[in-house]
């Protein structure tokens, strides 16, 4: 079983997961790209059980989705990086930042959302899945 450990910036705040994400996606929706300074985010989805160790303080910030269910992000309050976040609704999993893992071998997303929001310059690969949400 794989172990993989996700830290911010500074690696104050730090997490560690066993096993395979469940799935691996990309947001091009407003409120991502505002999150990340950057035009989509990319997350890493397990199941809570997945999560075997989150240490160090976190600050949370909790906003409503598009579907109207809350979103709570948890970043670091020294260096701000956002680390993990959890969606109502998607309960059961929790989100990790891809490049909270400063892996490059880390695989890539197989699902793009909001893809209408997508920057029209930015060419996607063909086997993303996409899902079309808001």
């Amino acid at each position: 079983m794989s172990t993989r450990h996700a830290a911010c910036n500074c690696g104050q705040l730090h997490l560690t997961c066993e096993g395979e994400p469940v799935r691996i996606s990309m947001c091009h929706c407003l409120e991502c790209q505002r999150r990340t300074g950057g035009i989509f985010s990319n997350q890493a989805w397990f199941q809570r059980q997945q999560i075997v160790d989150i240490a160090g303080t976190s600050t949370r910030f909790m906003r409503s989705s598009d579907s109207g269910h809350s979103v709570t992000f948890r970043f670091c309050p020294v260096c701000g990086s956002t680390v993990y976040w959890e969606a109502e609704r998607f309960a059961d999993w929790i989100a990790v930042a891809v490049g909270a893992f400063a892996d490059p071998t880390f695989p890539g997303p197989t699902y793009a959302g909001f893809e209408r929001r997508r920057h029209g310059w930015l060419e996607m690969s063909s086997h993303l899945r996409i899902e079309h949400s808001n």
